[in-house]
């Protein structure tokens, strides 16, 4: 009984992707950043917004990323704070873009 319910959930989640104005993980990933800086309009933040609430994997992967990225401006105040051995590596590649960037 258990792994047919899990196939069932599996086979729903898939659908929830194929909905109009749905986004799946890969299409939410190009929106973190435009999300965090509040710059998305008022369709996409719906659809980014409706993906999270149907996607564990993505609000566990917000959640690191926004953990992350607070770990990059803490650095800048304290230099002992270590990134997390689960951090994203775009999160790194962005962290070290930023860095590089005149007047930070």
């Amino acid at each position: 009984m258990r792994a047919s319910m899990q196939k069932l959930m599996r086979r729903l989640h898939g659908a929830l992707f194929k909905l109009p104005l749905m986004i799946d993980c890969d299409e939410f990933e190009g929106f973190i950043l435009a999300y965090l800086d509040g710059d998305l309009p008022a369709r996409q933040r719906f659809v980014f917004e409706t993906h999270l609430k149907v996607c564990r994997e993505c609000r566990d992967y917000l959640a690191a990323y926004r953990a992350s990225l607070e770990l990059a401006r803490a650095s800048y105040r304290d230099a002992s704070h270590r990134p997390p051995e689960e951090m994203p590596e775009d999160v790194v590649k962005a962290i070290v873009a930023a860095r590089s960037e005149p007047g930070l």
